[in-house]
């Protein structure tokens, strides 16, 4: 074979070698990837193992997960505020209802979350920016192994964190999360007090104190009940079934002053890179399938109307019209505007111990 026709035949196979290699590449870039920022732990593990997965086939996507609690995502993205790089993030409902008062989140798009209508009244906000998808309470956990030995009834009441039989053995979320805020609201209105006349919750709190080993920051105290450290505390039911469902011999109280309402919510981060693919994400999210797997995996009672449970997950979680006309809701514009105070003065008068 002459060297010319040589010279032709290898600079062909080149050339349709980077053509099939520029037709790869381009679709890899067509394949978007959507940033979510959420909850660590039994979420974490959930997500990624069943509605992740899911949600990329059915939209030729890839999904990064970056881990955090509320208050780490929050930070995130007021940092991030000039150049977005979070599509979607995870809040309890108190930093949400800050996200949204920064201007850090987007309306979410009616015509995309079509799921918006099949949403108890709860779970929505009046400007539709962001959606609650599931809820729990804030209540009582207690080791019923240890309560058991030892005689003791269970408690019954916000105000039997005081006992002085406890002292030693209870451990409390710092102010700094949600449950924190939840208990020491509850705290006032268990003893004649309000959101407005925060006075007694205060007076209570520091006789609780008395009795608390610490105020953990992480929202999750599963650790001081595993290691015997603690047998009380204040926390969520979902977190309290999860440790439950391990053989933990843990058990949750709905106190008889009420339980306050903890939503979970999504929403969509303002200017975010993918906004269509992070509309298309919280649907997926208020979808009966996913609302079925939160229920029975995570115990959050589900926000979509439509969603039905079998017998023994809807009797764990909080679930229909009947349970959620119970719950207390928390006013976070109000909480939101007295948070900072408030947090000051736990941490000199509540927590400084600890």
């Amino acid at each position: 074979m002459k060297k010319w026709m040589v010279i032709v035949i290898v600079g062909l196979l080149l050339l349709v070698a980077g053509c099939g290699g520029s037709t790869e590449s381009s679709g890899e870039e067509k394949q978007q990837t959507l940033v979510l920022a959420a909850y660590g732990g039994s979420y974490e593990q959930k997500m990624k193992e069943v509605l992740i997965p899911k949600f990329e086939k059915e939209n030729n996507v890839k999904v990064t997960y970056i881990t955090g609690s509320s208050v780490d995502t929050l930070s995130k993205i007021q940092a991030q505020k000039d150049n977005p790089q979070i599509d979607v993030v995870f809040l309890d409902d108190g930093p949400q209802a800050q996200a949204k008062s920064f201007g850090l989140l987007a309306p979410l798009d009616e015509e995309i979350v079509t799921n918006l209508a099949h949403l108890y009244d709860i779970a929505k906000d009046k400007d539709n920016i962001g959606v609650g998808f599931g809820f729990i309470t804030t209540g009582l956990a207690y080791n019923k192994k240890y309560f058991d030995e030892n005689g003791w009834e269970p408690p019954t009441s916000w105000n039997d964190l005081a006992d002085p039989k406890y002292k030693g053995k209870v451990v409390l979320p710092s102010i700094a999360n949600t449950y924190g805020v939840h208990t020491l609201l509850m705290a006032s209105l268990a003893n004649g007090g309000s959101i407005e006349d925060m006075e007694p919750g205060f007076e209570k709190m520091k006789e609780i104190a008395q009795n608390t080993i610490t105020f953990d920051k992480t929202a999750d105290v599963s650790n001081y009940f595993l290691q015997g450290q603690a047998v009380a505390s204040a926390w969520g039911s979902s977190r309290v079934l999860t440790l439950q469902d391990s053989g933990f011999p843990i058990e949750y109280v709905t106190p008889e002053e009420g339980a306050p309402a903890l939503m979970a919510t999504v929403s969509v981060v303002k200017d975010a890179p993918n906004q269509e693919l992070a509309q298309k994400f919280v649907n997926f999210v208020l979808d009966e399938d996913a609302q079925q797997l939160f229920a029975a995996e995570l115990f959050d009672g589900p926000a979509n109307k439509e969603v039905e449970l079998d017998e023994e997950v809807a009797s764990k979680v909080v679930y229909g019209e009947e349970e959620i006309a119970k719950l207390i809701k928390v006013d976070w514009e109000v909480v939101n505007s007295k948070r900072a105070e408030w947090t000051e003065r736990a941490n000199k008068e509540i927590e400084v111990s600890h």
